[in-house]
């Protein structure tokens, strides 16, 4: 895996953004802004983030608890606590983080229809937000919430605004997340397919929210992404 290394970005709103970056070793594919889970720029972000350096392509993870200055929760922390930052989250931060994100991917010399966004769990509801609001070459969501109901008072529904999708976008979810109902889901899925984009939804059977009761799921799921990204990134 390729190792990760961490850079800061000074914020028009006076804040400074840390991202953690890993570049590909020889040819760049395209960039990627990957946005984190509900507990932050863990290990798993980190080992992800590197993952895809492997594959080519620039990768990005911006800190989006860097205002509260947090990066990161362990296992250890109440699950209140991570809620409580991530009611904090708001779409307007959520996209002057990825914004600077990608005018760094830029200034890299990455043109913008070869960038991307991903992101899981809350990044997953975030990666939506950007994609409707920005014009991109991919975007990918795993299992995010909020679809009905919003995950903060700072941001939309995600089935409010998943028909303004202004590039590809693939959601990827789990029949069996008890956080996201099967019925929420396809209502996510039919109000995307009313965007004037390229759009799709999976929904794996058998599988948790981390895909962690099946394995051959998770393998799909992953190889799912991936052509997504080498499909709409060339």
């Amino acid at each position: 895996m390729t190792e990760t290394r961490t850079e800061t970005l000074a914020l028009t709103d006076g804040t400074e953004l840390r991202m953690t970056v890993a570049e590909p070793e020889n040819v760049v594919r395209g960039g990627l802004v990957v946005l984190h889970e509900a507990r932050g720029v863990t290990d798993r972000v980190r080992s992800l983030v590197g993952n895809l350096a492997d594959e080519g392509w620039l990768t990005v993870a911006p800190h989006l608890y860097h205002r509260e200055g947090t990066d990161e929760f362990s296992d250890d922390h109440a699950e209140e606590h991570v809620q409580d930052h991530v009611q904090r989250l708001s779409g307007e931060s959520i996209l002057a983080d990825s914004d600077a994100a990608f005018v760094w991917l830029t200034d890299q010399g990455v043109p913008g229809d070869r960038q991307g966004v991903i992101g899981f769990d809350i990044g997953g509801s975030a990666a939506l937000v950007v994609a409707a609001s920005r014009s991109l070459g991919a975007a990918v969501t795993v299992g995010g919430g909020g679809i009905l109901s919003p995950l903060s008072d700072g941001l939309p529904a995600l089935v409010e605004i998943a028909g303004e999708l202004a590039g590809p976008w693939l959601g990827i979810y789990s029949e069996l997340d008890a956080r996201i109902p099967t019925a929420e889901v396809d209502k996510l899925r039919e109000a995307a397919e009313t965007a004037p984009v390229a759009t799709d939804v999976v929904h794996f059977a058998r599988s948790e929210h981390r895909f962690d009761t099946d394995l051959d799921a998770a393998a799909e799921a992953w190889q799912r992404a991936r052509n997504w990204l080498d499909t709409h990134l060339r």
